[in-house]
């Protein structure tokens, strides 16, 4: 029986290749937004204030990257009849609020990537940006 596993890492080059992406998206539909990537345990490897970003949306970003990660799908994939009861259980930290990405290679989840501060499908698209920038899977829209 093995004791060890190989897995596949996200680098902190992608992710930040990732956030210049979102961000340049965002700054073609003319949105500050907050930009957060972690990796497969919630641990933050690149984060972007845009000016004009919506300062709360630090926030959520971190909590859409750490969701989308946490549950690998999408977040607002999660159950909203949940959403109470996941937010307390994970001290705040799980949100179904839309932007929050899974970072997929082959389906094998690597990280999140979150984006706050724009409508929902700005949030989305903009994150969705910072995954094709990195060849990551695309989840169906």
């Amino acid at each position: 029986m093995e004791s060890t596993r190989p897995s596949l890492r996200l680098t902190h080059e992608a992710a930040l290749k990732a956030v210049a992406a979102a961000a340049a998206h965002a700054g073609s539909l003319g949105v500050g937004q907050n930009i957060a990537v972690v990796d497969e345990g919630g641990n933050l490897l690149a984060f972007l204030r845009m000016d004009g970003a919506k300062l709360l949306s630090r926030e959520t970003a971190l909590s859409k990257a750490i969701s989308a990660a946490s549950h690998r799908q999408p977040t607002a994939r999660l159950d909203p009849e949940l959403e109470l009861k996941l937010a307390i259980a994970a001290g705040g930290r799980l949100t179904n609020l839309e932007g929050g990405l899974p970072i997929l290679f082959g389906g094998t989840c690597v990280g999140g990537i979150g984006v706050g501060s724009g409508t929902g499908k700005q949030d989305i698209a903009c994150a969705r940006a910072g995954l094709e920038a990195i060849g990551a899977d695309l989840p169906d829209a």
